[in-house]
């Protein structure tokens, strides 16, 4: 189970789930399970006996499907939190606004969603009989997360106040580089912020992401393009791996890595 404030759980919401399935499926060996109506036709993501995440419709509301989506494909990460309704308390003060307060899932824990002060989207969850996703770092595993914040002071404040995050910066960024910092140190990082404003287009908010292990990260994004995705940054070599952005055929962003992560 992930740490306190850390990443624990991520969802895929598409107005196109089983055309999601497919894609998935296919890139990264996926299985995806309908957990029926009574969940709204929530599909639950593994990759062997490894959960991986989640996959919902995107025009799936609480009477029903709606004729269009309720928000753009995207996936959302998720929190873990201990106390879902004290952290939803300190939302507000922190300069946050609380979309969609704490909801049961069965027995499996409890969700809500809220968005920090920079305009980036964040889930929250509060374990019960489900603890999350598995770390495993296999190829078509999630192995590392972060928020691009277009402010980077507030949202640093944001998640440690409503998050308890301990922020530790990157050593060696040159001044006036865009600052990163990391939810504990080294070993211990949980997920990262980076200060995204002098990069980000304007029409694009502050977001999270995620990266997807690979083995090989030229040849993920090729199969990526077939498959009906598209490339939206590199392939490129970071001190971490080498990497590129990608979206599936329905819009939804996510990175690719091929990173030298040691289970």
């Amino acid at each position: 189970m992930s740490q306190s404030g850390n990443p624990t759980w991520m969802d895929l919401g598409t107005d196109d789930l089983d055309g999601a399935q497919t894609f998935y499926s296919e890139l990264f060996g996926w299985n995806f399970n309908d957990q029926g109506p009574d969940f709204g036709g929530y599909r639950m993501i593994q990759l062997g006996d490894a959960f991986v995440g989640g996959a919902m419709d995107s025009r799936m509301t609480p009477e029903g499907l709606a004729d269009e989506p309720q928000f753009p494909t995207s996936w959302t990460i998720y929190l873990r939190v201990d106390d879902i309704d004290a952290a939803l308390a300190r939302v507000e003060p922190a300069g946050g606004s609380v979309m969609m307060p704490a909801m049961q899932v069965g027995e499996a824990g409890s969700m809500a969603l809220v968005t920090a002060p920079d305009g980036a989207v964040v889930g929250m969850w509060q374990p019960a009989e489900f603890p999350g996703y598995d770390f495993t770092g296999q190829p078509g595993s999630p192995v590392w997360f972060e928020t691009m914040s277009k402010d980077y002071d507030a949202a640093s404040a944001f998640y440690t106040e409503v998050f308890g995050w301990n922020l530790v910066q990157m050593p060696g960024i040159p001044e006036g580089q865009p600052r990163y910092a990391t939810n504990g140190s080294e070993a211990d990082a949980g997920c990262g912020i980076c200060e995204a404003h002098t990069f980000l287009p304007d029409e694009v908010p502050s977001y999270w992401r995620v990266y997807l292990q690979v083995e090989d990260t030229d040849a993920a994004v090729a199969n990526i393009q077939h498959l009906g995705g598209r490339l939206l940054d590199g392939p490129m070599d970071s001190p971490f791996g080498r990497l590129a952005t990608v979206a599936d055929p329905q819009g939804g962003m996510f990175q690719v890595i091929t990173s030298s992560y040691e289970g």
